[in-house]
């Protein structure tokens, strides 16, 4: 599956690469900035064309197609681009997301961002690779050195949990916040010790799903908001070091 997976991801990031900044057709979903690109299809079309040649029996979840549920106990969890407003807009912080799911359980995961040439690989009990080298989350305690990543949803305005108030609370607080728009990478980059921690809500499952094994396998840390243990399935997700994570929980739970 390994091998798959990676022609999969290196595969569809051609893609992206070939039309980086190029001419191609956009659209808004639920919302308007909710976007979709036509490069977001091809990358998932070939992506999917990749997984059903060697595991035609396997289901997918992909954000453009949803689910195709088969009887089997493996499941790919796709994103295709995430990030697609930067990509839309020629900025290279975006990616494309893959997690394998078995049993409920992702046990391997790649993402991909082919602009910057970074490839980050996991699979369970085996450990977190960037560009084939092993990769460790930060080893700061001191949450006031913490350099910390958040999104916002597309709903932020009405969204119940005040998310532009939670990142004032933050910010407030003097601990500097960057917004890179992936929320892939901002797993990736917390995996690899650039962040610290990382929380977000209103994401899905294919945001996630491959950056959280990679989090992990580096030694980091998932939880909700109320520390509970994370699935991937949730709306709302707390990722980091594991070192400050207490702190940044309560302080986005306004606890302190």
């Amino acid at each position: 599956m390994k091998n798959t997976l990676l022609k999969a991801i290196t595969e569809a990031g051609i893609i992206l690469k070939d039309n980086f900044a190029g001419n191609f057709k956009i659209e808004s979903k639920d919302m308007i900035a909710n976007l979709v690109t036509e490069i977001d299809k091809k990358s998932e079309k070939k992506i999917i064309e990749v997984i059903k040649n060697d595991f035609p029996e396997h289901n997918i979840l992909s954000e453009e197609i949803g689910a195709l549920t088969q009887e089997s106990n493996y499941k790919w969890i796709i994103d295709p681009i995430d990030g697609t407003v930067n990509y839309a807009h020629s900025i290279p912080i975006t990616c494309i997301s893959i997690g394998i799911e078995k049993d409920g359980e992702v046990i391997m995961g790649a993402v991909y961002n082919p602009m910057m040439d970074e490839l980050f690989f996991a699979e369970k009990g085996e450990g977190s690779y960037f560009n084939e080298k092993r990769i460790y989350v930060s080893k700061e305690d001191n949450f006031a050195k913490a350099l910390l990543v958040t999104g916002f949803p597309y709903d932020s305005s009405r969204n119940p949990h005040k998310p532009a108030e939670v990142f004032a609370r933050v910010v407030y607080n003097d601990i500097p916040v960057r917004r890179l728009g992936s929320a892939a990478l901002d797993l990736c980059w917390t995996a690899m010790g650039r962040f610290e921690g990382f929380w977000e809500y209103n994401l899905n499952a294919w945001d996630v799903a491959a950056g959280c094994i990679i989090l992990t396998e580096a030694g980091g840390k998932l939880s909700d908001f109320n520390g509970s243990a994370l699935s991937i399935y949730q709306r709302e997700i707390l990722a980091t070091n594991g070192l400050i994570h207490e702190q940044l929980r309560k302080l986005i739970k306004n606890e302190n």
